[in-house]
């Protein structure tokens, strides 16, 4: 540039080119300092209402990772070292890295407050296991690299925590609710003689209304990232068909004389499993798809080696 416009003819030239580049130096210095304030100025905002991964959460973490990035960091470093030179102060090697581990922080602070704010504690719990997961996906990225092993093992770890107290609180209650009732259903094969026991079909039923409204609510729950969905659908559905398949046994008295009427026998264990297979699924993905089969097909042949739950929390 100073070889093109060196003359003093380009005066004009060079002193507009100088404001340019004072303008995206300060403009960008200055957008690297407000990250993490403008992150912190969102802790009050509203939490997303499907429990999905926040767009804050994705959009930060996407531009950090493409900041320190071998396109952008050069920039950058570059940028900031004038920015200080101007201000008389001398770069820090440490600085671009720093001010990402402060933006992380402020989002994990943001996250905390925004579990707080659902009335329902299972959504709380998967709003959590999805945005750790999310963390724990940035473990090949440059993002991942430059927070180390113990981080990326830390998110894995509150992944599975929060995934079991998700299922604990939610599915694996219906389940409780279906063991509990192992030994009066076990007393069903005299029934019969009494018309079937009333307090068997109150039982059925209550579990099928239990059944209807928490696969209502849950319904719209999100889960964008398909591994993590697939797996947690299998769980859900290792946490509840078994035990739903088994208390059936015990009532085929019952189920004889309900006939295939449905009055009942609400669904059957394969149809229990089919919805659960439904869940979690960006509203994108429910409108294009009108049948879970290959869902279901899926989840019976993942490999689940890489992906570790237990039921109950640590």
């Amino acid at each position: 540039f100073n070889h093109l416009f060196g003359s003093k003819i380009c005066a004009e030239i060079q002193s507009m080119t100088r404001d340019l580049i004072k303008r995206v130096v300060n403009g960008a210095s200055d957008i690297f300092w407000e990250i993490p304030v403008q992150v912190e100025l969102q802790r009050k905002s509203s939490p997303p209402v499907d429990g999905r991964v926040p767009r804050l959460v994705s959009y930060v973490t996407y531009y950090c990772n493409q900041l320190l990035g071998c396109k952008y960091r050069p920039v950058l470093t570059q940028i900031l070292e004038i920015h200080q030179g101007w201000k008389q102060e001398k770069y820090q090697g440490e600085l671009l890295n720093s001010q990402v581990y402060y933006t992380l922080k402020e989002i994990a602070l943001n996250l905390d407050s925004w579990s707080k704010a659902y009335h329902n504690i299972a959504l709380s719990y998967l709003f959590m296991t999805n945005n750790h997961s999310h963390f724990y996906n940035l473990r090949v990225t440059q993002l991942g690299k430059m927070m180390g092993d113990s981080w990326i093992t830390a998110h894995e770890k509150y992944r599975d925590y929060y995934a079991a107290l998700y299922l604990s609180e939610s599915w694996g209650k219906l389940a409780a609710f279906l063991n509990q009732q192992e030994t009066e259903a076990a007393d069903v094969a005299s029934a019969r003689a009494r018309n079937i026991d009333e307090s068997v079909k109150r039982r059925l039923k209550a579990f099928n209304d239990a059944f209807d409204k928490m696969y209502e609510q849950q319904s719209s729950w999100v889960i964008s990232d398909e591994i993590l969905r697939l797996n947690m659908c299998q769980l859900v559905v290792k946490t509840l068909v078994p035990a739903y398949r088994t208390y059936l046994q015990d009532c085929a008295v019952l189920l004889e004389e309900d006939a295939g009427n449905g009055k009942y026998l609400r669904y059957t264990d394969k149809h229990i499993m089919t919805m659960l297979c439904s869940l979690f699924q960006p509203k994108l993905m429910k409108q294009r798809s009108t049948k879970s089969t290959h869902f279901v097909g899926k989840i019976k042949g993942l490999v689940t080696n890489h992906f570790h739950l237990t039921l109950a929390a640590p």
